[in-house]
């Protein structure tokens, strides 16, 4: 293909700017590559279906929802394919299923991208939706690989996996846009510590397993909990407030912290997750802590520009650590920043990106991986 605009239809999950790895992911290159590509996003999940997915019962109306938006996908899919260059897929063209719409999707006859971030081939299903587990068909993702012209991961344990299936696989990170996310402007501690938390109700069950460590720290030093994403948050013997997500203020939020931390358990779905917590604190100047798991061990170099830590005792020292020394949480601050803007900025990979689609769009060889490796095992 030459070098004119390049026509994408996104298919994606969720409505814009609603969820994580959507919103850092494709919308954001989106933004990046506006005049060298035209998107036109087709969402699976409707207003209402985000509304009542994760509440306890109701499963009729999320039956009747789900069917609705199956229907929206086969539309979309025999009309607004016909005029775009390649098809951008993100995770999964129905969270139920067997790869039908997929195969009806290749036979398109359109060049396939296929991307994810995290490790969606592994059965995850949530506490509210557990009798739609028998619907769910995290294997049908060997198929979506075997059908796609390209695949893109985030990180190199989804790589791994990819390429037992696929024939071109590329990783390119979730980013950052750092001209939005500006650092902040101090690392000086005014008032009581904060040590935050940015994510989920389902991924609140982490900072929830932490706790002990956190117990232990509030017996040494005072320190307030602050969650982001998880309404009416709380840990016995802390000090915790506790707010719903909102992208009007994630970033305020964020950088009320004083300190950040990312804790994991160490299981296939973590390993395949791609450190979105840890570089938006980083992008942001807030000291940051994590567990070393899956690219956390990449992103993170211990004690150069935040810390690892993994058992209950070095979560409190090195926590304990960060809030006694100014200069570390300056450096830390500094240093993350520029692994940032080094690797993991939206300005980086969204021309690779736009590489990939026009490439997958004019059947042309896309170019090794090699060389974006060796700058992402060497960098900082």
């Amino acid at each position: 293909m030459s070098s004119s605009t390049v026509k994408v239809l996104a298919l994606v999950p969720y409505g814009h700017d609603t969820a994580p790895g959507q919103r850092f992911r494709a919308e954001q290159w989106a933004r990046s590559l506006e005049g060298q590509a035209e998107f036109q996003f087709a969402p699976f999940e409707s207003a209402r279906m985000k509304r009542i997915l994760y509440l306890r019962g109701r499963q009729a109306e999320k039956a009747i929802e789900l069917g609705h938006s199956l229907l929206r996908r086969a539309w979309s899919m025999a009309n607004l394919a016909r005029s775009c260059d390649v098809i951008y897929l993100f995770r999964e063209l129905a969270p139920v299923g067997p790869a039908v719409l997929e195969r009806a999707l290749a036979m398109l006859g359109k060049p396939i991208v296929f991307d994810f971030d995290d490790a969606i081939y592994v059965p995850s299903v949530s506490e509210a939706n557990r009798r739609f587990q028998w619907l769910k068909c995290p294997q049908k993702t060997d198929a979506i690989c075997r059908f796609s012209t390209h695949v893109i991961v985030g990180n190199d344990y989804l790589k791994r996996y990819a390429e037992n299936h696929a024939k071109q696989v590329s990783i390119l990170p979730t980013t950052i846009d750092t001209e939005a996310y500006q650092p902040k402007t101090s690392v000086a501690i005014s008032g009581t510590p904060v040590i935050g938390w940015s994510g989920s109700l389902t991924t609140a069950s982490h900072l929830k397993a932490s706790g002990p460590a956190l117990q232990d720290l509030r017996l040494r030093l005072p320190f307030r909990l602050s969650v982001v994403g998880s309404q009416d948050f709380s840990l016995p013997g802390l000090e915790a407030s506790s707010k719903s997500w909102s992208a009007e203020t994630e970033i305020a939020d964020i950088k009320a912290f004083d300190i950040g931390v990312m804790p994991l358990p160490d299981d296939e779905w973590s390993r395949g997750k791609c450190g979105l917590k840890a570089l938006q604190y980083m992008a942001l100047g807030v000291p940051t802590i994590a567990s070393p798991v899956g690219v956390n061990a990449e992103i993170i170099k211990d004690g150069h520009n935040g810390f690892l830590a993994s058992s209950r005792a070095e979560w409190v020292e090195k926590l304990a650590l960060l809030i006694r020394d100014e200069p570390l949480r300056r450096r830390f601050a500094a240093e993350a920043r520029r692994t940032v803007e080094g690797w993991y900025s939206a300005k980086i990979q969204a021309p690779r990106f736009l590489q990939i689609l026009r490439q997958a769009a004019s059947a042309a060889p896309v170019e090794s991986d090699v060389k974006s490796q060796e700058i992402f095992s060497t960098r900082g």
